[in-house]
């Protein structure tokens, strides 16, 4: 959605990433194995877990983060405009489908689907 709104590429799932000039190499894994996009930047690019090693805190920075003060600040500090840019029209429960048959030969099947108008 953030893509869509500001009409930029997009890179989704990317577990490598290279930058080419004014242009990105996205590397993700799909089923069939990896495949590789190219585009341009300005780009939304969401990241894959095999992107980056994670770093963990160890204790004394901990001990150190709990000492810090934490300033509070109001979205209207920030500038940030909150009004609603979506607008729901409906919402819908999807149809209900039909409850299965279980047949007991192919000459059954054969006669359901051709009473179905499917051959």
């Amino acid at each position: 959605m953030t893509a869509a709104f500001l009409d930029w590429p997009q890179g989704t799932f990317a577990s490598k990433l290279e930058k080419i000039d004014d242009k990105l190499k996205v590397t993700r894994e799909v089923d069939g194995g990896l495949e590789t996009i190219q585009i341009k930047m300005p780009a939304v690019i969401s990241a894959d877990l095999r992107l980056n090693e994670p770093r963990y805190a160890t204790l004394p920075n901990i001990m150190k983060a709990k000492k810090k003060p934490i300033k509070k600040l109001t979205l209207s500090d920030l500038g940030v405009d909150t009004t609603p840019r979506i607008e729901v029209l409906s919402v819908e429960d999807p149809p209900t489908r039909q409850a299965g048959v279980v047949l007991a030969d192919v000459d059954q099947l054969i006669v359901k689907l051709k009473e179905g108008g499917h051959i």
